[in-house]
């Protein structure tokens, strides 16, 4: 064993033997970097089975290389167990992590995204049972679960793989261009003008008509103080100190408005 010095002698060696001597010096890098091209095939073809899930490839590969680095350091072979045995649940575990903690695009409870796969899975079974896809009943029977349970975790697995608002709608319509995004509302921004319209009309209401002008002046007009003043006759303090009150009077009725 003390002959055996380089990766080139390393290469020759059987796995089992790799890994003894790799239990005695875990700081051998040489050995260490071995093993690990010994074993990369673990990686490709258990990344392969989450292929067109909505992530590339290489990334599912990266997390997956990374697994399998970490089952080569934590590997006992003194246990007896092989080592595929052993580094397949590491390296699914971590991909399935993956999936669950960085690909939803939403943050969806951990009882919706395990759900999400048994109804995969159930989707899967049945539609080779009934030869047609399953209802949501059905699912929820087979699963012994609530309907309800079940169409809540289909539509939370939409944030699983986002759909680009580009995406045409696929109806009926005459407007064949249409995408999803032209049917996504907005905010009809003219309803908070008519509601402010609504708000400062039944205020004014309650102002006298020197208060009535001064707001006009002020804030419709652009007046200043001083001008308004040699409109109606009176001195700008008079204007400014009207004016302080009709806006903290304004204020509160807002504030009050905003409670109901």
């Amino acid at each position: 064993m003390d002959q055996v010095a380089t990766g080139k002698n390393y290469e020759d060696m059987d796995v089992k033997e790799l890994f003894k001597i790799f239990s005695e010096d875990k700081s051998n890098v040489a050995l260490r970097n071995v093993l690990i091209e010994k074993h990369l095939y673990l990686a490709k073809i258990l990344s392969r089975k989450y292929m067109n899930k909505g992530v590339d490839y290489e990334d599912i590969y990266q997390v997956a290389s990374l697994a399998l680095i970490y089952a080569i350091d934590r590997y006992d072979i003194s246990r007896g167990f092989e080592f595929s045995s052993f580094a397949t649940p590491t390296i699914v575990g971590e991909i399935k992590k993956y999936f669950r903690d960085k690909v939803w695009t939403m943050r969806v409870p951990r009882r919706i995204q395990e759900l999400s796969k048994k109804i995969s899975n159930a989707k899967l079974h049945l539609e080779q049972e009934y030869k047609k896809s399953p209802t949501p009943s059905e699912i929820a029977d087979h699963l012994g679960v609530t309907e309800e349970e079940v169409l809540e975790a289909m539509e939370a697995s939409y944030g699983y793989q986002p759909i680009s608002l580009d995406t045409p709608s696929n109806d009926d319509s005459e407007d064949k261009d249409m995408t999803l995004g032209d049917r996504v509302g907005v905010e009809e921004k003219n309803f908070v003008d008519i509601e402010l319209k609504d708000f400062m009309s039944r205020f004014m209401e309650n102002l006298n008509d020197l208060e009535v002008n001064i707001v006009k002046g002020r804030f419709f007009e652009n007046k200043t103080q001083s001008a308004i003043a040699n409109d109606l006759g009176i001195s700008q303090m008079t204007v400014s100190r009207l004016e302080k009150k009709i806006i903290e009077r304004l204020k509160k009725e807002y504030a009050k408005g905003m409670e109901v």
